[in-house]
């Protein structure tokens, strides 16, 4: 830790609020800004709605004067002014001119001086205005603000949907340049790291623990001579953390690997993610339940085949409505609280099985093929079990192909028994690839 000023924390606060916002536009299709907004019971809403209320209060007090009082509705009006002009596109030349001329700022504050200021004459202009510039979806909020009479509540109001309006024009501007600002990011994040990194150079304790228990395990499990000998002059054990010299150096390659699939096998609150990750956090971890959720329901799928056989298996819509319930019952579930849910499934699968055997003309299982399905079944809760085991080795393997430097769009042979949920995992797949290969960048 180091002693940083005031202005240096709002610095590197700064920093990493603009740092975020180009991540999660370069991995994030459906990201969208929207305004900032407190919890109604918290003290920052508490003071933001008494500050609000005194202002409102003050101007409504101004201009219900005789003689008005026009001070603070000129500030108001200067500030629309402002918001009108910054929702213009280049070509709107004339509608620039109009708005300046309408809002001429000293002429507006002379009409003030000598009593004829005509309010009610300015909002008409910006409602008109505002009309022409809002996207469709703001059509009814402006055309509602027809309708108010009270000068201070209007000028409220049209602050308010002005603020919607350039946030509407933001979001637009980001979907429109989006293909644009994703060339870009890699080079704008890793600047901008580099910056907060010389700023905080003891900030990465975490990413270097992770990156040296990924060393350890692939120096362990690896027996080929290291790709990359040297990096930026120093041995690549160095560089890496300390790995002893009986074992084989890895890769940086094989370490960045190991320590991203590591991410997918650690449990909720079991570990701290490394610095590099902090903004994908959330990312991860959703992918990590998915991926969890995908290994039970390919357990389940494969342990019902294995009892029931083939031809029942094989059943037209037998595997989608086991999937389904699986899935349904599995949702929101973290993969501590599978063991209730497994003995929900068995439950279903046996209804399941012996409404598609009656459906067949087959004779219903005995008990002890029941008790054996629903035992087999309930088993997947343990980490231990073999299927589950399995399961999760394939899956794993899979997605690590997704995450090779090279492998992000490259064809994939998919693997023996994952079948029924291969459209779910090649999606899974590609998001695990997006967010890792950028990463990697």
């Amino acid at each position: 830790p180091q002693a940083l000023s005031a202005h240096e924390l709002q610095q590197i606060t700064d920093d990493i609020s603009k740092l975020a916002i180009a991540h999660e536009i370069a991995l994030n299709g459906d990201f969208k800004l929207q305004a900032a907004s407190f919890s109604p019971k918290s003290l920052a809403n508490r003071v933001k709605e008494t500050l609000h209320k005194a202002f409102w209060d003050s101007l409504e007090e101004q201009l219900s004067a005789r003689p008005p009082d026009y001070t603070r509705a000129i500030q108001l009006l200067q500030e629309i002014k402002e918001a009108l002009l910054s929702l213009l596109l280049p070509r709107h030349h004339q509608l620039r001119s109009q708005i300046e001329e309408a809002l001429d700022m000293e002429l507006i504050r002379q009409e003030a001086e000598h009593g004829a200021l005509d309010i009610r004459g300015l909002t008409t202009f910006v409602l008109g205005t505002m009309a022409r510039l809002c996207a469709p979806i703001r059509d009814e909020e402006v055309q509602g603000l027809q309708s108010l009479t009270d000068p201070a509540q209007l000028l409220r109001e049209i602050l308010r949907v002005l603020g919607l309006m350039k946030m509407d024009m933001l979001n637009f501007t980001i979907q429109s340049i989006r293909t644009h600002l994703q060339d870009h990011t890699v080079q704008y994040e890793r600047k901008k790291f580099q910056e907060l990194l010389d700023k905080l150079p003891n900030s990465l304790d975490r990413t270097r623990a992770w990156l040296c228990e990924a060393a350890a395990e692939v120096s362990v499990s690896s027996s080929q001579p290291p790709s990359h000998p040297a990096v930026s002059g120093l041995p690549a054990a160095q560089s890496l953390g300390t790995v002893s010299s009986s074992t084989t150096v890895p890769s940086l390659t094989s370490v960045l690997n190991r320590g991203y699939m590591n991410v997918l096998c650690w449990e909720p609150g079991q570990k701290e993610y490394p610095e590099t990750l902090f903004m994908d956090q959330a990312r991860l971890q959703e992918i990590q339940a998915q991926v969890n959720q995908l290994i039970i329901i390919a357990a389940v799928l494969l342990v019902t085949s294995g009892v029931c056989g083939s031809t029942l298996f094989g059943s037209p819509g037998f595997v989608a409505r086991l999937k389904r319930v699986t899935k349904v019952l599995l949702e929101g579930l973290s993969c501590t609280r599978y063991e209730a849910a497994l003995e929900d499934i068995s439950d279903q699968a046996l209804q399941e099985v012996s409404r598609t055997l009656a459906q067949l003309g087959y004779p219903a299982f005995t008990t002890d093929k029941c008790a054996s399905l629903k035992g087999q079944i309930k088993n997947i809760a343990d980490k231990g079990n073999t299927v589950r085991h399995v399961i999760e080795q394939r899956i794993h393997s899979f997605l690590s192909l997704f995450i090779s430097p090279d492998g992000q769009n490259s064809p994939k042979d998919f693997p023996k028994g994952l079948d029924p949920i291969q459209e779910e995992l090649l999606e899974v797949g590609r998001r695990f690839g997006s967010v890792i290969h950028h990463n990697r960048q």
